[in-house]
């Protein structure tokens, strides 16, 4: 065997191993049974009133990019805000608190009051303490019922899918504040 026919046996064969180990790869298949996909699926239903507070002492929305004011509107277009705001079981914002909606929200719309809407709720009560659900997607706020996508959580919603729907269920124009009430069905393992 000639240096020529060695050397490219040699490479042959490192090649071969790297391509059978996945040396060279960052993606892999792996088994679904260990990442808990081998349970049978559920379906879970929320309920939970989301407190949007702007106005008063106990913001728990604040606005980060004010709207621009180069396209003449009314729709606050270009605004973006960040928020925390709380989950409670009850309208009242004195009843149990069962998780915090923290994400932003952008005014899209330059012709109705349109919000694009990206929020996790971070659950703080019972079973579902230290797990979440993402939810995101249009919300045109004046319609009397609204859809966004569940599209992911953690802990006990990990590979979760599904939607949220909203009604708002008081608002206050002058403050901006709103209560509005999230039905979230949730696809989960």
């Amino acid at each position: 065997m000639t240096n020529t026919h060695f050397f490219l046996f040699i490479t042959i064969l490192l090649h071969s191993f790297h391509t059978l180990t996945g040396a060279n790869d960052f993606v892999r298949p792996i088994d679904r049974s260990l990442l808990g996909l081998h349970k049978e699926e559920k379906v879970s239903h929320f309920r939970v009133y989301w407190h949007g507070i702007v106005g008063g002492n106990h913001l728990s929305s604040v606005q980060v990019i004010p709207p621009t004011n180069k396209v003449n509107t009314t729709t606050l277009f270009g605004a973006i805000r960040i928020l925390d705001n709380p989950l409670t079981l009850r309208p009242s914002l004195r009843s149990k608190l069962v998780g915090r909606a923290q994400g932003f929200y952008a005014s899209t719309g330059q012709t109705e009051l349109d919000l694009l809407m990206a929020m996790n709720f971070a659950f703080v009560e019972g079973k579902y303490n230290g797990s979440s659900i993402t939810v995101m997607g249009r919300n045109p706020i004046f319609n009397k019922r609204r859809e966004l996508a569940v599209i992911g959580g953690s802990g006990l919603f990990r590979f979760a899918r599904g939607y949220a729907e909203l009604k708002t269920y008081s608002k206050d124009l002058n403050a901006t504040d709103a209560i509005v009430e999230y039905n979230v069905y949730v696809i989960h393992y």
